[in-house]
This record gives structure tokens, C-alpha cells and sequence, in this order.
């Protein structure tokens, strides 16, 4: 599952006169991917079912 788009990812890269590279994306999403998981520990830790900020 994908958490980006990837054209945002480029406009963001040429506003700071950058490029990215193809193995960049698979490596946000893995980033992403490990937020998302702690943040949803941490919610359940705290017997919630909403993901809120705090939990990042």
C-alpha cells in the first residue's frame, strides 16, 4: 500500500531545486508506514480507536 503521491513528493523536490530518485518513494512509504504503526500502538496502548497527533 502506498501513503504518498508521488507528484507532490516532485513538486515539493523542485521547489528546493532537488530530484528524486525511484527507490526514494518505496523508502517514504516504509517510513510512513513505521509512523503509522506506532502511532496505532500507542492509540491501543491508550485504549482508543481514534489516531490522534499526540500519538505521533
Amino acid at each position: 500500500m502506498s501513503f504518498i503521491v508521488k507528484k507532490a513528493v516532485q513538486q515539493f523536490a523542485r521547489k528546493k531545486d532537488l530530484k528524486v530518485s525511484a527507490e526514494f518513494y518505496n523508502a517514504l512509504d516504509k517510513k510512513i508506514n513505521l509512523l503509522l504503526e506506532e502511532a496505532a500502538k500507542r492509540s491501543t496502548d491508550n485504549k482508543r480507536k481514534t489516531l490522534k497527533a499526540c500519538d505521533l
